[in-house]
């Protein structure tokens, strides 16, 4: 699913333009961004949150070369998913799987 699909799905629930849905979009968007920059957490419950992590240096090497490479430690976003969600999606498929398997 792509931003345009989102916007779409949104703007078809709401009754709000495409241009007005596509504007909040990018306006979450733009705020998880900056929160994230700025190292503050987001957690939007049932969902998930997002965070970011220090990552230690450590010597990786070049899959090409196989030359040794040191990678100096860094920052890197995460998004862990909420177990309300993590329920949701399990159930959805595991229901899914066993009605293909039906008719079969």
């Amino acid at each position: 699913m792509t931003k345009a699909d989102i916007v779409d799905v949104i703007a078809s629930a709401t009754g709000l333009t495409k241009v007005e849905t596509e504007a909040v979009v990018d306006g979450f968007i733009s705020t998880v961004i900056n929160a994230l920059k700025e190292g503050r957490n987001i957690e939007i419950r049932g969902f998930g949150s997002f965070k970011v992590k220090k990552r230690k240096g450590r010597i990786a090497r070049n899959p090409r070369t196989g030359e040794q490479v040191m990678v100096d430690e860094h920052w890197v976003p995460l998004f862990k998913v909420s177990k309300d969600l993590k329920h949701l999606v399990d159930a959805n498929l595991k229901k899914k799987e066993s009605e293909a398997a039906q008719q079969s």
